[in-house]
């Protein structure tokens, strides 16, 4: 499972590359600027479709189901990584302010202020985070649930297409977010299901 999901993440980040990128930079030496594209499936609109899609759908699941279903806790899993996930990413872009493709500073641009949030990507980190529960829990049995991470997968492409971030900015934000998947998973209980009322722990459909 961990090699599939390391060649998801490398597809993601360094097909580009192997494409013929002329020059490259960053901390791996694998960043470089693709050509502004904000068309079709590739479109900010489609980006911020996914991300809110999915925290949507995985808040909706786990109201429904509660955490005694193995969905539910799976979802409110998928949660918890969603929350710690944003601060995470929140608090590095802050630290590091690097510099977005965009803002043509090129790869090596970091420590420059305000309005220079590219490290790490926030939304790919947050997709992540959405399907990474998902994935550990029903994957060794169903290695259907490996293609979930096709979509933090589409999300890199998309967002280094819009030219908000470097190759290592989106690999950084898959790992972030995995991580706090896999932390999530491993524990026993979510936290957040914790400080809800009883009657979100029984599921909006036992209620009925």
């Amino acid at each position: 499972m961990r090699r599939f999901l390391l060649r998801l993440a490398l597809g993601a980040t360094m097909g580009p590359v192997a494409a013929g990128a002329m020059a490259a930079g960053g901390p791996l030496g694998i960043d470089h600027e693709l050509a502004y594209d904000n068309s079709g499936i590739w479109a900010r609109r489609n980006q911020l479709g996914l991300q809110y899609g999915l925290i949507g759908a995985d808040l909706a699941v786990a109201l429904w189901e509660g955490g005694d279903s193995r969905l539910g806790k799976t979802a409110w899993e998928s949660l918890d990584a969603t929350v710690a996930t944003a601060v995470t990413t929140e608090v590095l872009k802050r630290s590091f302010t690097r510099a977005r493709p965009i803002q043509d500073q090129g790869p090596d641009a970091w420590f420059q202020g305000g309005s220079h949030y590219s490290f790490p990507s926030g939304e790919v980190a947050s997709v992540s985070a959405v399907v990474a529960p998902y994935v550990f829990e029903y994957g060794p049995e169903n290695p259907a649930a490996y293609l979930l991470e096709l979509l933090p997968a589409y999300d890199a492409v998309a967002r280094m297409k819009v030219q908000a971030h470097w190759q290592t900015d989106v690999l950084a934000g898959w790992l972030i977010g995995t991580g706090w998947g896999w932390f999530t998973h491993s524990r026993n209980d979510s936290v957040l299901l914790d400080v809800m009322p009883n009657g979100i722990r029984v599921g909006i459909r036992k209620q009925f």
